[in-house]
């Protein structure tokens, strides 16, 4: 293998640097998935106004952001416990209204991207998937989609989620819920020993993925193998907070390098779709809430943030 020239290195190295300056910031601010998106907005910014100075063709090492990813998926797989299996014959009840909802939501969302945004249809599928922002990307690049619009729209759907569903759970409730009341939701830090396993478990899965040309295998793949070996409880998967940063800048950085080219009319008309898109999914969400409510009894008030579009941990 090849390494790529010292002035890439170089340049690869400073654009993670300032993406985890970034993410520090977003992260104080109490902005979701800070790494991510603090990382994401460096590097398009940087794409911005310092594009020519960049090194004859440079880009961002793909390989090197195929591991991170692995990782995610990993991570992503892991949260698949004994505990969180045996606790699906008490959800059953819901899970017709679920399936209903994302079929549903996915296809208003195409609808809504398709005919208003005027975006071609891998683009509008992916960009219209009501959850899953790490795998939307990925399959959307797969299919061929736009990763500057897929990214814009995945990115605004969590941030108007979380942003609203707070404040609106915070009027129900008659007192302040969630990021509406500066909480966030902080998992114990991992012992050192646990990196070398999710690293292990990643480059495992992105060996199978890759191997049996699963789509987005380098996600797919490490998500696998540690589902099946975390809900088997043969290996407990803890991952560091700071390895989760590090990822979310690898991969956050890897996107904004995409955005040349993205205007403000864009991004303004992207904002208004969100908006709509979000609205229509949540009415949807409250729907399905009441009518699981009197079905199974469950707490409104939970059904409704577990169908909230939001992700996992956005939404704990």
């Amino acid at each position: 293998m090849t390494l790529p020239p010292a002035s890439h290195i170089a340049l690869t190295a400073a654009l993670l640097a300032a993406g985890a300056v970034a993410g520090a910031a977003f992260q104080a601010f109490g902005t979701p998935l800070p790494y991510m998106l603090g990382s994401l907005f460096s590097s398009a910014l940087a794409v911005a106004l310092f594009q020519r100075r960049f090194p004859e063709g440079y880009g961002f090492p793909m390989r090197f952001r195929m591991v991170f990813v692995g990782v995610i998926g990993a991570m992503i797989g892991a949260r698949l416990t004994p505990d969180v299996a045996g606790l699906l014959p008490k959800v059953l009840v819901s899970l017709p209204a679920v399936v209903l909802f994302v079929l549903v939501a996915h296809a208003l969302n195409y609808l809504i991207f398709r005919r208003l945004g005027g975006y071609d249809r891998p683009t509008a599928y992916y960009a219209g998937s009501p959850g899953g922002l790490f795998e939307s990307i990925l399959f959307g690049e797969e299919a061929g989609a736009d990763v500057r619009l897929l990214t814009l729209m995945q990115f605004l759907r969590i941030i108007a989620v979380v942003t609203l569903v707070p404040i609106g759970m915070s009027i129900w409730e008659g007192h302040p819920v969630g990021s509406a009341a500066g909480l966030s939701l902080t998992g114990g830090e991992a012992a050192l020993l646990h990196v070398p396993v999710v690293l292990a478990l990643a480059l495992a899965g992105v060996w199978v993925g890759m191997r049996l040309r699963l789509p987005a295998g380098q996600l797919v793949g490490p998500l696998l193998v540690a589902g099946a070996l975390s809900v088997t409880g043969l290996v407990e998967i803890h991952a560091p907070g700071w390895l989760v940063a590090v990822a979310q800048v690898v991969l956050g950085t890897g996107l904004g390098l995409r955005f040349t080219g993205m205007t403000l009319r864009l991004f303004l008309r992207g904002m208004g779709l969100s908006l709509v898109s979000v609205s229509a999914m949540m009415a949807l969400g409250i729907g399905l809430s009441l009518l699981v409510h009197r079905a199974g009894g469950l707490a409104t008030d939970v059904l409704v943030i577990s169908f909230a579009p939001g992700g996992v941990v956005e939404m704990s």
